[in-house]
Order: C-alpha cells, then sequence, then structure tokens
C-alpha cells in the first residue's frame, strides 16, 4: 500500500509538470536522439552544466511516462566553447548524423547564427533557446527559439532602470560582441523613448579582465544610473571594481546575470544590483514550484533560469517529435512546431510558437534584486553602492 501511494503521488507531480504526458510504462528501445551544441569548456562552460542538469531533469521526466512513441529519448553533448567556428563544424557533425533528429543550441546567438545555414540547407530544425539575438529566427523555417528577442527583453530593462529605479541619465556597459551590440541599441532607443538621457557607452572584450579605465570614464560621464549587458561572470568582475573608482550610483544588469554564480562570484559587491527575468524559484505558480522541488530533489540546490530554459527545451522537442509521429522525419519535426499548441512549460506555463517569427509568443518578467546575498523580489528603491 505504502509503495502504491509513493507512486501515485510521484505520478501526479509528473502530470503537475507535464500535463501532455499520460502515465506509461518507461520508455525502452533503440533511443530517439538530439544533439546539443555548446559550452562545456572555455569561460562559458558554467552555462554548458546548468544546461545539462535541465536536459537530465527533463529526460527523467519524458522517459519514466513512455519517451518518444515508448523509446526513450537521449542527446549528445558536443562542445563548442560557443564559439562561432567550432559551432559550425558541430553543425556538419549533426547533419550528417542520420539518428539526430532536432539540434538544441548554440548558447550564443554569435555561435548559433554562424551555424544556421547549415541546418537550414540540411533540414535539421535548430532549436536556439537560449538565442535572444532579434535577427537569429530569420534564418529559415528550420530555425525556431523559445529564448525573448532582445527586441522585447531589452524595453523591459529600459522600463526597469527608467521607470521603476527613476534612472534619468544612464551609463551603459555592454558586452562587446554581436548580441551585446544589438542589446545595446535596442536598450538605448528604449530608454530615450522613456525619457532618459544616455550620458555614456562603454564597451568591453570577453576576456577582458581590468575595467578600471572603462569605469573611470563612466565615472566622470556623471551618470546617475549604470545599466550592465552582460552575462553573470563579466558582470559579477565589474561589480567587484566598481567601488575602486568611487562610482557609487545604483546597478541594473539583463536578465542574462540571474544565476546564483553571479552572487557566488561577486560576492558583497553585487548587493543591490537589479535585474529582470522570466523565471524565478519563488515564483507562486505551480508549475514552478513542482520543477523546483524536483530540482531539489535531484541536485541538492535552487534551480536558476538556464536550468528552467534547458528543461523547457527538451520539453518542447518532445512535443515536436512526438507530433510528428513515430516514423517521422526532420522535415516532419519542423513541420510539427507549426502545429503543437500549449506545450507544458516551466517558465510560461503553456508555449505556444509564432507561426511567421518561429518565436514562442508571449513575454514575461520578474524584477529581482540580491539582497544579502540572496536573490530577492525587487522592491523598486535602487541601492546606492557603499563604499569600502
Amino acid at each position: 500500500m505504502l509503495h502504491r501511494q509513493t507512486f501515485l503521488r510521484l505520478a501526479a507531480a509528473a502530470l503537475l509538470l507535464a500535463p501532455a504526458l499520460s502515465i506509461a510504462a518507461p520508455a525502452a528501445g533503440e533511443p530517439v536522439w538530439f544533439g546539443v551544441s555548446g559550452p562545456l569548456t572555455g569561460q562559458n562552460a558554467q552555462y554548458g552544466a546548468q544546461w545539462k542538469a535541465g536536459f537530465d531533469l527533463a529526460l527523467d521526466d519524458i522517459n519514466a511516462n513512455g519517451g518518444i512513441h515508448g523509446r526513450p529519448l537521449a542527446y549528445t553533448f558536443e562542445d563548442s566553447q560557443s564559439d562561432p567556428r567550432q559551432a559550425v563544424g558541430l553543425a556538419q557533425k549533426f547533419v550528417n548524423d542520420k539518428r539526430i533528429k532536432i539540434e538544441l543550441g548554440d548558447f550564443s546567438s554569435p555561435a548559433s547564427m554562424a551555424a544556421s545555414p547549415i541546418y537550414q540547407r540540411a533540414g535539421l530544425v535548430q532549436l536556439g533557446f537560449t538565442n535572444s539575438h532579434p535577427d537569429f529566427t530569420k534564418g529559415g523555417d528550420f530555425i525556431w527559439s523559445p529564448s525573448i528577442s532582445q527586441a522585447d527583453a531589452q524595453p523591459l530593462l529600459a522600463d526597469l532602470a527608467v521607470k521603476t529605479l527613476g534612472f534619468k541619465r544612464v551609463a551603459v556597459l555592454y558586452l562587446n560582441t554581436d548580441w551585446g551590440r544589438t542589446s545595446r541599441d535596442v536598450f538605448v532607443k528604449a530608454a530615450e523613448a522613456r525619457g532618459a538621457q544616455v550620458a555614456i557607452t562603454e564597451g568591453y572584450q570577453p576576456d577582458e579582465k581590468d575595467f578600471r579605465s572603462t569605469l573611470v570614464r563612466v565615472r566622470d560621464a556623471n551618470p546617475d544610473g549604470v545599466v550592465l549587458i552582460s552575462y553573470y561572470p563579466d558582470g559579477a568582475l565589474i561589480a567587484s571594481q566598481v567601488r575602486n573608482v568611487g562610482l557609487r550610483q545604483p546597478i541594473a544588469a539583463s536578465g542574462s546575470v540571474y544565476s546564483p554564480k553571479f552572487i557566488e562570484l561577486g560576492g558583497a559587491a553585487v548587493n543591490g544590483i537589479y535585474t529582470n527575468t522570466s523565471f524565478f524559484p519563488d515564483e507562486p505558480r505551480a508549475e514552478v514550484q513542482d520543477f523546483v522541488k524536483r530540482f531539489r530533489a535531484k541536485y541538492g540546490k535552487e534551480p536558476d533560469a538556464f536550468n528552467a530554459y534547458a528543461y523547457d527545451a527538451v520539453v518542447y522537442a518532445a512535443a515536436a517529435l512526438r507530433h510528428a509521429g513515430p516514423d517521422g522525419d526532420r522535415k516532419a519535426v519542423r513541420d510539427a512546431f507549426y502545429k503543437v499548441k500549449d506545450i507544458p512549460s516551466v517558465v510560461f506555463g503553456k508555449a505556444n510558437f509564432d507561426a511567421n517569427t518561429r518565436r514562442v509568443i508571449g513575454v514575461k518578467s520578474v524584477d529581482l534584486v540580491v539582497k544579502d546575498g540572496k536573490w530577492a523580489l525587487g522592491d523598486g528603491k535602487p541601492a546606492v553602492v557603499s563604499a569600502r
């Protein structure tokens, strides 16, 4: 009796997170494969590790409930270091591997967009689930993304900086990549449309470590707030050097810094920094809380946004593979993305794709702040960086 009760509780939890799955016998036989191109080594390796945790939890759920038409779903993860040249080589490898039914990745939009022509010509769906560059899905009808475009995300950051935090004269530090420059341009336009003046924009290189000369120029521009368009490793490093040059202005950062690692790397220096994100583990929605509970049980720690994005990406891929049918080819998987509706999603509740843009429909945003060494819901009160 105890075993039956335990089974029923687990079954209920699985159904809450993925209501489209019916309770079925565990998957068996030859796997259905998807490929992953992403960073397992190099400066973005932590993102690859976060992806893998989300992928593996999703596979636990999917394969325990019948997999893809009774077959287990599995993946091969190839290390691109998020380098466009390596992403191109991996794309060629995946399109030549007839087992691969769909590809997920790469991490950065430049790496993914370099590989997109290969996936498009070969007719293999590339699901760029962290690719927010507005032009990413313009690569063709095999190029899809559940990531919110920077065209939508940066105006939300502008809302946070200008409307919520009251920045009137803004300094922008941005990662000098195609993603960073595009994000900067959208943010600047959105901030100015909301009545703010952009005092200075300063780019920095991905491998840069010493930001003091850049921060001096920012300080001398006399902004009343600073905006970081960064990933969490470089964002945390910038925050640790801000006080050294006498900058005490409040800081808002793009949602790409949202991770426990940002706090781990930045320590006290990141206290008071604001961001916004589409996933926060304290959100009370049932999908979020069930995912958090299951993630903690498997890994013993709190999930972050990239864990959730990866989990959802596998669920989206599985939905398309199921819809394509047991004998569906790569084209059938592409066609399925035009037809699947209300896919269970941790981030969106139910996810749907726009047939024209091939992006997920809907924008979600939660304002957060680092408070006492933890992420917390934002209170709208900008913090002044305290002196040493």
